[in-house]
């Protein structure tokens, strides 16, 4: 988990002059997640959001088939991802706890349909300096494809494993 100060998310060029982790971690990871539903359709995977309850922060959104999970970090067990960032979450918050909210593909890249969902509202691609799809894409590149018709579950995953 990284946590930015406002003003870095408030300006542009700051914000994607960061570093790629620091990006997709910090305001794009719906992107990251969109990109990566692109890429591999059959995978089974869907995004999901971890929506933190009222009053905290740390909004994030994952691709995921409820066994492994791909973010900034790779790929990583889903179940490892949520205690990791439940603990990073709570060092810095007390008391922190989510919700995970299924979402469609459409509210990743869409500010108007990420508002049909209730708390969300997330950027389009081309609201950041640079349109952030092939960002997002080039990023995801790095990492070796999944495995199988299916998706991942035969391989033992832990945070970017099988970063090329």
């Amino acid at each position: 988990m990284f946590l930015l100060k406002r003003s870095v998310k408030r300006k542009p060029d700051l914000q994607w002059a960061l570093g790629d982790r620091q990006f997709f971690a910090c305001g794009a990871c719906h992107i990251l997640a969109y990109a990566f539903l692109g890429k591999y359709p059959a995978s089974g995977f869907g995004a999901v959001w971890i929506k933190p309850a009222a009053g905290y922060t740390g909004n994030h959104v994952v691709a995921t088939d409820g066994d492994i999970a791909f973010d900034y970090h790779g790929f990583s067990r889903w179940r490892h991802l949520l205690e990791h960032t439940t603990r990073k979450a709570e060092r810095l918050m007390p008391g922190w706890s989510c919700t995970l909210v299924p979402l469609p593909p459409e509210a990743l890249t869409s500010e108007a349909r990420s508002k049909e969902t209730e708390g969300l509202w997330l950027r389009g691609p081309e609201q950041y300096l640079h349109d952030a799809l092939p960002h997002a894409r080039a990023f995801l590149d790095r990492f070796e494809p999944p495995e199988g018709a299916q998706g991942l579950s035969s391989r033992k995953y832990r945070h970017g494993v099988n970063q090329r």
